[in-house]
């Protein structure tokens, strides 16, 4: 019998392996200098956990990062500072923005989006006094674009994907203007590594807010991919040890990286890419982040969208505002656990004594359609 369309999809890895967990220097410390820094919460879910039926589910909730209704801004502000740096400093000391803003040239800062990264690159032109240039594929909300304006960018809509978005994005690069793209490409793997790099923020917190509360470290994490940076991120922090694993999840309509794993090479899932998931809408896995995913992941799944919906509303249900593309890695855990997975379960060593972290990368970033999934 055929499956649907639309039907949840897994990948086993059978031989999942750690990797060595970088430095990064200055990391903490830059990120504390930003406007509104805080660490975000770190909530207990026990109704997700009975749900699920696991010990444990911790979730990291993004919905609040540094004023902005998502975590991308992490990446994308460290990235935007490493790429000025290597560019046009080095830069004098410096304590606030105000310093480093006044040792800048007139620049502008381009990116393609499906959304929260190329408001977090805009809000970080904002920060620095320079321009912001966004583009963004042609089925963007309009909740969404507006909200990238209201940062003082420009939006450009592409006739086409967020892929198409990417290209374009890429063919503007030049001495002022310049690309701080989460996702890589041939000759361009700097500015995309620091983006990743700067996501280590999430994990640091999490792991000092574990060890405040006497709790070990999860069992296993899921990772939201859409061209892999989180996940990558993910890889990186957790797979230093084998006792953590790592779960992809992405959307049924835009499962590049799981094709990807099946066919032992990057493959292309073609648009349109209509999940509601937005964030992940992405049709190529980003080279950079491919070793990682394709190493370190314990398993893959790829999940359609009524899935994300009933996450939202379970994580809803546990007070914590979580979009479509926030849910997902809670959507990921309820299709691997549905029963109907039992290879994967057992890959990912999950048992009634497991405790699992999921990282709600954002808030309502379209309102309403938030409220229409939640109610």
């Amino acid at each position: 019998m055929m499956q649907p369309a639309d039907a949840a999809r897994i990948f086993v890895n059978p031989r999942p392996r750690t990797f060595e967990t970088p430095a990064q220097t200055g990391l903490s410390d830059f990120h504390r200098k930003l406007p509104f820094y805080a660490p975000t919460p770190l909530v207990s879910a026990p109704y997700v956990a009975a749900v699920l039926g696991v010990r444990q589910v911790w979730v990291k909730d993004e919905s609040s990062r540094l004023g902005l209704p998502a975590y991308k801004i992490l990446g994308a502000a460290w990235a935007t500072y490493r790429e000025l740096e290597t560019r046009f400093g080095p830069f004098k000391p410096w304590e606030t923005l105000t310093d480093l803003r006044g040792q800048l040239p007139p620049a502008t800062l381009v990116a393609a989006t499906d959304g929260n990264h190329g408001r977090a690159v805009a809000r970080m032109a904002h920060w620095l006094g320079l321009g912001a240039q966004i583009l963004v594929p042609s089925d963007m909300g309009a909740a969404r674009q507006n909200a990238i304006r209201s940062e003082g960018a420009g939006v450009e809509v592409v006739d086409g994907s967020y892929d198409q978005a990417v290209s374009a994005a890429a063919k503007l690069a030049d001495d002022t203007h310049l690309v701080i793209s989460d996702t890589a490409w041939e000759g361009y793997q700097r500015v995309p590594a620091w983006v990743i790099a700067g996501y280590g923020t999430i994990f640091g917190e999490i792991d000092q807010q574990l060890a405040a509360l006497g709790a070990d470290q999860p069992s296993a994490v899921a990772a939201q991919m859409g061209v892999g940076s989180l996940a990558a991120a993910v890889i990186q922090h957790y797979r230093a040890a084998e006792s953590t694993h790592v779960l992809g999840v992405e959307p049924t309509q835009a499962d590049c990286v799981l094709r990807s794993l099946e066919a032992g090479q990057l493959v292309e899932v073609a648009g349109p890419h209509r999940s509601i998931m937005a964030g992940l809408n992405c049709g190529n896995t980003s080279p950079l982040a491919w070793p990682l995913l394709q190493g370190g992941l314990s398993a893959s799944v790829a999940v359609p969208d009524e899935r994300a919906e009933e996450a939202m509303r379970l994580l809803a249900a546990s007070g914590v505002v979580s979009g479509e593309s926030g849910a997902a890695g809670l959507a990921g855990f309820l299709e691997l656990l549905s029963g109907r997975h039992p290879a994967a379960a057992v890959a990912l060593g999950l048992t009634q004594d497991s405790s699992l972290l999921i990282i709600s990368t954002e808030g309502a970033t379209d309102p309403e359609t938030y409220w229409r999934i939640v109610g």
